[in-house]
């Protein structure tokens, strides 16, 4: 997918896209969906060719596994996409690069190789929160893989306006509309003890300080009044509430966003493929939109892509 963005041609019109990662495996990828494209290895973020048809690795990580050996975890392969992401965050912090893109990760390789902290995640001292775009629709999640029964106890007032602030600042810094926020109801027609206990009260102080946010709202409601642009995101509290509406409103070409880190982080939404890697046959467009919106949001100009 990244071959298949990178042989777009849309790219260059809007950044210097390098990719972090392994020549052998890019050079592997381009046989498959993109002959025309040459493949060159860069020794640092700043050693960039700027020639469209050719494709810059930074090999700062050995890959000890084979290119051609599709459809598998291993533990290999998680060892270097967790060097990797790492790779990229410490390039990103020290301003050698201005954004990072994730492409789809193996969690279950990464696991093997246990590697999984290097992707952004939900902790209670330094949150990171799933954002996903499709069109109008933005939500932010407050948490992701909890189990329902979970969830309640995790909707507090603080971790509420912890992510309202979090989402106000990166609106603004980001120039997405007004940063006008809502947030959805854990209960039906948002009625319910934690609407009362966390939810109201997060709402309030947060509007205390200035952010234009509102709710809880409906839940059964909101995500399309955002569609309408009545709201420039929603704060979803659990991950099916933010991931169906987002997946059924438009799924191909929606790109994710971590909230949290001190730079713009964009991936995917969606896994690794496996019944059809190594096929060219893999839909680009989530990839491409998240490489757009990057270029898009580092610069203030709102998302990249429709």
């Amino acid at each position: 997918m990244v071959v298949k963005a990178w042989a777009s041609g849309r790219l260059q019109s809007c950044c210097r896209p390098l990719i972090v990662g392994s020549r052998l495996v890019v050079e592997q990828a381009v046989r498959v969906a993109a002959p025309s494209l040459r493949v060159r290895s860069a020794i640092s973020a700043s050693d960039l060719s700027l020639d469209e048809a050719t494709i810059d690795v930074l090999e700062s990580a050995a890959y000890a596994g084979d290119a051609a050996r599709y459809g598998g975890d291993l533990a290999t392969a998680g060892a270097a996409t967790g060097a990797w992401i790492d790779h990229l965050d410490s390039l990103a912090r020290t301003r050698q690069i201005d954004a990072c893109v994730m492409g789809p990760i193996s969690g279950k390789a990464m696991q093997l190789a246990g590697t999984l902290g290097s992707v952004p995640s939900y902790s209670a001292t330094d949150p990171a929160y799933l954002l996903l775009r499709s069109g109008r629709l933005v939500i932010a999640h407050l948490t992701d893989h909890v189990p329902l029964r979970e969830v309640s106890a995790a909707i507090t007032t603080e971790a509420v306006h912890r992510l309202i602030v979090c989402l106000s600042r990166s609106l603004k810094a980001w120039g997405v509309g007004a940063g006008r926020i809502a947030v959805a109801g854990f209960n039906p027609h948002a009625s319910g003890e934690e609407e009362k206990l966390a939810l109201e009260p997060a709402v309030a102080l947060a509007r205390s300080e200035g952010i234009a946010v509102d709710g809880p709202v409906s839940p059964d409601s909101i995500f399309r009044q955002c569609i309408e642009g009545r709201y420039d995101a929603v704060v979803a509290l659990y991950h099916d509430q933010g991931h169906i509406p987002i997946k059924t409103w438009g799924f191909s070409g929606n790109s994710v966003l971590f909230l949290g880190p001190s730079y713009v982080h964009t991936s995917v939404a969606h896994g690794t493929a496996y019944d059809i890697v190594g096929t060219g046959k893999a839909d680009a467009s989530m990839m491409l939109n998240a490489i757009l919106d990057a270029a898009s949001l580092v610069s203030g100009a709102g998302f990249g892509s429709a």
